[in-house]
């Protein structure tokens, strides 16, 4: 039976060929997003070796807890912040060589050879504080060395790549305070690509000053690092000795543990690791559409060739052969189709795997990760791939195993079953499920005021539980009762043409009807598709409406004002705006670090602005309150989010609190005279050596020791002042009113106070300008204010001015790109739906053999053969496209309601790409029609005829 069942899959090679694509693109999906999944965990595993290459880290002991107001990523354990003047303690640890705080600064700019900002792919520009005396063990000098001070930079080679920039030439980086000055003292590489980023090494000291202007503590650190060797790694054991002295030398009171820098890497791995875990989801969507239409697919190539070896099957049937041999026979086909597939797609998905690489490298990410598929990737694509092709052949083998002998011999075929039952089944699932996303949107238009029900638990269920299950029932209803729907979809999508095309547009109207199932399957493939692309398409065209609405009828201001500096806009950058003829009002909003609210952080931001923002610029709604009055006053301003989150309401008092870091007089003082005192000691010392060797007679030794005296006085006197600078924690609090409720969607997850009162509060020193927006003058020529304020901010390399229409532009534009991706899904369902459609109408072609050579005879032309089964396609094609449609507009309309409060407030269905999407589906349909109905033509009219 095996060899017969391999016989028959050479004989039919030719119809397997759709079905080894549909195949081969879902396995290739599959082993792509392993491949690729895998392909970042060995960047980042490499990354973080070369990166995080310290023997030691010191960091605080007690976990905290993850709050919910902060974004966190992946895995990541919070842990308390140590003292950054641990390390000298663990300085003087036996075996250690250097133990430090490496100060990272992201939201730095570079500029390249010809004065323009370096950017990259997403990647960030990272300036980490490194030098001679504190050197980064994985970095090897190609050319120069170490910068010296703040007036010079060495560049990672890539980042020198991209800016063109050589040891010696003078450059400017742009720090969240301005630009400044530098000379790229060299250039050096790492083991490990940095896939993009740009790392830019900045003298040590000027690291710290900048990372303590961003820091609302700069006494603490998450982290002190240490080296055992500055050119050599500790092994395993060394490492955890290493750790195990620092931990008997650090005092209890410090809160600090060392952990060896293995486990230090293998955490931090893991947890980016996790954190880039959702894009193999999202390519194993394409994989999951790809092998469930692919299914339909094979089982519609195995009915074909089933019904074709029908007479075969009878014959084995009547010389002994058992049903389960039969069975075999086509299990077997099955088994060597799903081989082929696999392996085909296999290959397919290492290569896709090896052409995004190649891309992302050309767009300036080059990553070195290996794309290798490994053998357990291989084996899973195998698998699955068989077994995809094992369920779609199993119902056309059972049919052939229990097909009665004589009724097989005869070629006969049984009746459909009736649908009724799955009709039935399959609507009352599509209206429960339209029914909970009916409760999904009273729930969400509740937005905490009570709730749909009368039932307060009802009332209390989270949206996405109502939304899934609704998503669930509607598509799966969907394909179980799109049987019972095929007659009447036939008789409407079939009106128009069996009007304009009165033979062929009947004939095919009729002929949709004959296999519903095999019909409505064949229509799943685009109602998947269609209805994703089409729920995720109302939901990015609201976002972009919501966005315009907002632009259009709240925003007042006449240009907006933003920094690509890690979103920080220098104080002085605004008093320069405001001096530019033709600007009437600028209205600036500064963030507030670390403010608490009766001893809690809220689940958002604090933010300074003025009064005008709510009369200038922005047009407020409120739930409670005046918004520009409470401002004005000094009260203070919540967001609806928040205000339901604490159970706030107007009038109420709350206590706002702060820690401040101000400079310590007195410790400061001390610090600079024991500093002082250590130097003159260590001078008199050194005097005291150079004397005793004059005395010895050797002028030599004393001339040296003089003229290390020289050196270290001069360095000395060189030393940075700012390093001797303490600073103590001050707690600042103030009693505030709630003085309005705003309930915009920009601001309903925001604190917000006048100026007056965030200096009163917070840490001036980390307060920052996040955006600004800018009025002009009544009757100015905007388009002349404009250039005006281009041309003051240039000096300033990162900011932005934009007016009305680019700043509309600009938020659009990430919502356009989610598009694309859309729209390759739309893609990879239109090419599994048109496999499926040619499958189909192949098959229905093979069956009525006869019929079309009689309708030939009795004198149908070749064009109208072709226009009925055009017909049968463009029916077939649009009824999946019309279901997804509904599904997919629902779902939309329904998720926009939930995100309303998110600024999803303005709801918008793209009916003109919705009209594309149809129009796509007739043509999708026209082509799947062309292979069969060629196929149909081929036939001689006598053979075709008699071949029943």
């Amino acid at each position: 039976m095996i060899r017969i069942g391999l016989r028959d899959a050479r004989s039919h090679f030719g119809r397997f060929i759709m079905s080894i694509v549909a195949i081969a693109l879902g396995v290739s999906f599959v082993v792509g997003s392993f491949c690729f999944r895998e392909m970042l965990n060995n960047q980042v595993s490499q990354m973080m070796s070369t990166n995080a290459d310290h023997d030691v880290y010191v960091r605080g002991s007690q976990e905290k807890k993850k709050d919910s107001s902060a974004m966190s990523m992946g895995s990541t354990k919070n842990y308390n912040d140590v003292d950054v003047d641990l390390a000298g303690t663990i300085a003087k640890v036996d075996g250690v060589s250097s133990a430090r705080v490496v100060h990272m600064l992201s939201g730095v700019v570079l500029l390249d050879k010809h004065g323009d900002a370096v950017t990259t792919m997403g990647s960030p520009t990272l300036a980490i504080g490194m030098g001679k005396s504190s050197p980064w063990r994985s970095a090897k000098f190609t050319t120069g060395t170490w910068p010296k001070n703040g007036d010079e930079i060495a560049l990672h080679s890539f980042a020198a790549e991209q800016s063109g920039l050589k040891v010696g030439d003078k450059t400017k980086i742009v720090y969240p305070d301005g630009a400044h000055k530098v000379t790229v003292s060299g250039i050096f590489t790492t083991d490990a690509s940095q896939a993009g980023a740009i790392i830019i090494a900045i003298d040590p000291a000027t690291a710290k000053e900048q990372a303590n202007k961003q820091s609302d503590d700069p006494d603490k650190t998450a982290l002190i690092s240490v080296y055992g060797n500055k050119t050599t790694p500790l092994d395993d054991n060394a490492q955890q000795q290493l750790a195990d002295r620092i931990n008997k030398a650090l005092p209890r009171s410090a809160k600090a543990h060392a952990i060896t820098g293995d486990e230090y890497r293998d955490e931090s791995t893991k947890s980016t690791q996790d954190a880039l875990g959702f894009i193999q989801p999202l390519i194993l969507i394409f994989a999951v559409i790809a092998l469930f239409v692919g299914s339909f697919i094979i089982a519609n190539t195995f009915s074909m060739i089933v019904r074709e070896s029908m007479r075969g099957y009878a014959l084995l049937r009547s010389i002994g052969a058992s049903p389960l041999q039969v069975f075999s026979t086509v299990i077997v086909q099955a088994l060597l189709l799903g081989l082929v597939g696999s392996l085909a797609g296999i290959g397919l998905g290492w290569g896709m795997v090896k052409l995004i690489a190649s891309g992302l490298a050309n767009m300036g990410m080059p990553l070195t990760g290996a794309t290798n598929p490994t053998v357990s990737d291989m084996l899973v694509g195998l698998v699955v791939g068989i077994v995809v092709t094992l369920i779609g052949a199993a119902l056309p083998a059972r049919n052939a195993a229990l097909a009665p002998p004589i009724q097989a011999m005869n070629e006969t075929v049984n009746p459909e079953k009736s649908v009724l039952a799955r009709g039935i089944l399959g609507t009352v699932m599509v209206l429960l499920g339209f029914l909970s996303w009916g409760f999904t949107y009273a729930l969400a238009a509740a937005d905490g005021d009570g709730g749909p029900t009368p039932w307060k638990a009802l009332n209390s269920i989270a949206v996405g539980w109502p939304l899934g299950i609704g998503a669930a029932l509607a598509v799966i209803g969907v394909i179980v009762a799109g049987p019972a729907y095929v007659s009447t979809a036939g008789a409407v999508l079939g009106w128009l043409p069996s009007k304009v095309f009165t033979v062929t547009g009947r004939l095919a109207q009729r002929n949709i009807s004959r296999s519903k199932r095999r019909t409505s399957n064949t229509a799943a493939a685009l109602f998947v598709g269609v209805a994703i692309v089409s729920c995720l398409g109302v939901v990015a065209t609201s976002a972009k409406a919501s966005v315009n609405s907002l632009v259009d009828t709240g925003l007042k201001a006449d240009f907006a004002v933003s920094s690509a500096s890690a979103g920080q806009i220098p104080d002085q950058a605004i008093k320069d705006i405001k001096k530019v003829d033709g600007v009437n009002h600028v209205v600036s909003n500064r963030v507030v670090l670390g403010v608490k609210y009766d001893g809690k952080a809220i689940n958002g931001f604090t933010f300074a602005t003025q009064p005008e923002l709510f009369t200038k610029i922005f047009a407020a709604e409120t739930t409670e309150g005046d918004a520009a009055a409470a401002l004005k006053d000094g009260k203070l301003l919540v967001g609806k989010t928040i205000a339901d989150d604490r159970g706030w309401h107007v009038g109420q008092k709350v206590k706002a609190t702060a820690e401040n870091i101000v400079v310590d007089k007195e410790a400061t003082a001390k610090a600079q005279a024991d500093y002082q005192a250590k130097v003159q000691a260590h001078v008199q010392e050194l005097q005291s050596q150079a004397q005793q060797l004059a005395a010895s007679g050797d002028l030599t030794g004393a001339q040296a020791k003089a003229s290390e005296i020289e050196q270290y006085t001069n360095d000395a006197k060189n030393v940075d002042p700012k390093t001797l600078v303490k600073t103590k924690k001050v707690t600042t609090g103030k009693t505030l009113t709630i003085g309005a409720i705003v309930s915009n969607s920009v601001y309903r997850d925001f604190a917000i106070v006048n100026d007056d009162l965030a200096e009163q509060i917070g840490n001036k020193q980390t307060m920052f300008v996040m955006q600004a927006f800018v009025t002009d003058k009544r009757g100015a020529d905007t388009a002349q204010v404009k250039k005006a304020l281009k041309k003051t901010i240039k000096k300033y390399y990162t900011i932005v001015v934009f007016d009305r229409d680019e700043y509309k532009s600009t938020m659009s534009s990430m919502i356009d790109q989610m598009l694309m991706v859309l729209y390759a899904l739309l893609a990879l369902s239109i090419i599994i739906a048109i496999f499926g459609i040619v499958n189909t109408l192949a098959l229905s072609v093979s069956e009525r053999t006869k019929e079309i050579g009689l309708l030939r005879v009795i004198g149908t032309s070749r064009g109208q053969v072709r226009g009925m089964l055009g017909i049968e396609a463009a029916i077939i094609s649009v009824f999946g496209t019309v279901l997804g449609l509904i599904v997919g507009v629902a779902a939309g309309v329904v998720i926009r309601a939930v995100y309303a409060s998110e600024g999803l407030e303005t709801l918008a269905i793209p009916w003109l790409q919705l009209l594309v999407f149809l129009l796509l589906s007739i043509v999708v349909g026209l082509v799947s029609s062309i292979s069969p109905a060629s196929r149909a033509l081929k036939q001689p009219v006598l053979d075709a005829v008699a071949s029943e």
